[in-house]
């Protein structure tokens, strides 16, 4: 395990987002967590989450919209709002273009079970392509299409349909300090350009994508005007801001009561196979995470578990050990995705490296397929020709920026 400075309670390292040790090595997400179990009334908290659904209750076509990936935390928050206050939603999903076919199953049965309607959008894979490279490049990160499209589109069919309230399900506090459990975490615009959309704005991407695109196509990746939100008097709130959050209990919950069921991730420990089954490139997300920051899921999963009393520091230490570093099968599918080498691909995501990690290519072992690989989507991939040029133009504000 690379020798990074680690919180001395849970097993987060300095290159996670937004942490901070406090004199004893102990992280601020882990005291955060201190302050959620101690020093909330969480009584007081379902008071207010009743009185604001009952504000918005049988006054529009749906009480409320669920932005819903089909993974653990959607489906509880869905769950949780027809059985707790039998509302009427609008399940509202946003098709990142990687969905694997039991995260499917599970959102057919789970849409049927509790009997709400679904609203599924699909975006130009055309347009995602490029979204996808060239984020990529400017962050490391190819997930800002996901990213700024599940956060801002359930908000124009909140527009569109008329349906002011919109829940989603933890808060960022669980897993980071961009803010704190002593807040009322709102999901708003501010929300969205502090983290969400990685600091670039689609009117970002237009520019340094050369003004290719339809202004109309990122339409589905920006945050609709504060004034347009006003007109219907929105709220967008955590569910988590207002209930506890504990991931295994509530996965508990949707297995028995929706035969909900998790998968087989890229190098994940078979017990936490409830965690980030909705996406067939999370292997490709983590391997990149790792290769910037020396990390990836494994710790994560074994930080909440330390947190909750399920997992000894040591036991997750040697799962990391055993999990982490690993190339992932889907890396071959994302490359032709955006017609990359592989050596190109690790250029671009070593300029991302955040300081003290040092990445070892040397290091990294090949991992294994899931049982679904052969049965995920292979999209066409993008022309060389887009590629190369996408890249050009990269290389150039490259050059301008360091003054060569």
């Amino acid at each position: 395990m690379e020798d990074l400075r680690r919180c001395t309670k849970c097993v987060l390292p300095e290159t996670h987002e937004t942490i901070v040790f406090n004199e004893d090595g102990v992280c601020n997400i882990c005291t955060g967590q201190v302050f959620k179990e101690s020093s909330i009334n969480w009584q007081d908290r379902k008071k207010e989450l009743d009185k604001i659904v009952e504000t918005y209750r049988g006054k529009y076509d749906y009480d409320c919209i669920v932005p819903y990936s089909g993974g653990k935390d959607s489906t509880w928050t869905l769950d949780y709002l027809v059985k707790e206050y039998g509302l009427k939603p609008l399940v509202v999903c946003f098709d990142h273009g990687f969905m694997r076919p039991n995260l499917l199953k599970n959102t057919l049965q789970t849409a049927k079970k509790l009997g709400v309607d679904l609203h599924t959008f699909t975006p130009n894979w055309h347009v995602v392509r490029k979204l996808m490279l060239q984020s990529l490049l400017e962050k490391g990160d190819f997930c800002w299409h996901c990213h700024t499209g599940i956060f801002s589109y359930p908000m124009w069919v909140a527009i569109k349909y008329h349906v002011p309230l919109v829940i989603w399900g933890e808060p960022s506090a669980e897993y980071t300090a961009y803010y704190s459990y002593d807040q009322i975490e709102e999901v708003d615009e501010k929300r969205f350009n502090r983290f969400v959309n990685l600091g670039i704005s689609s009117d970002d991407m237009f520019v340094r994508l050369g003004g290719e695109l339809d202004p109309r196509d990122l339409k589905p990746y920006t945050y609709p005007p504060l004034s347009e939100l006003r007109k219907i008097e929105y709220r967008s709130i955590c569910l988590g801001s207002y209930v506890p959050w504990d991931v295994k209990k509530n996965v508990a919950v949707i297995h028995r009561d929706l035969g909900w069921k998790g998968d087989q991730v890229e190098n994940v420990p078979p017990e936490f196979n409830y965690e980030k089954i909705e996406c067939y490139m999370q292997g490709v997300r983590d391997y990149i995470k790792y290769i910037k920051r020396g990390y990836t899921r494994p710790t994560h999963l074994g930080s909440i578990d330390i947190r909750n009393s399920r997992l000894e520091r040591d036991e997750a230490i040697k799962m990391i050990s055993t999990y982490e570093g690993k190339r992932p099968p889907s890396l071959d599918l994302f490359l032709d995705f955006l017609g990359l080498t592989e050596d190109q691909f690790m250029e671009i995501v070593q300029e991302h490296m955040v300081s003290p990690y040092k990445h070892d290519p040397k290091k990294v072992m090949p991992g294994e397929k899931t049982h679904d690989f052969d049965q995920w989507q292979r999209h066409d991939p993008m022309p060389k020709k887009e590629t190369e040029e996408q890249l050009k133009r990269w290389q150039r504000r490259k050059a301008v920026q360091h003054g060569s």
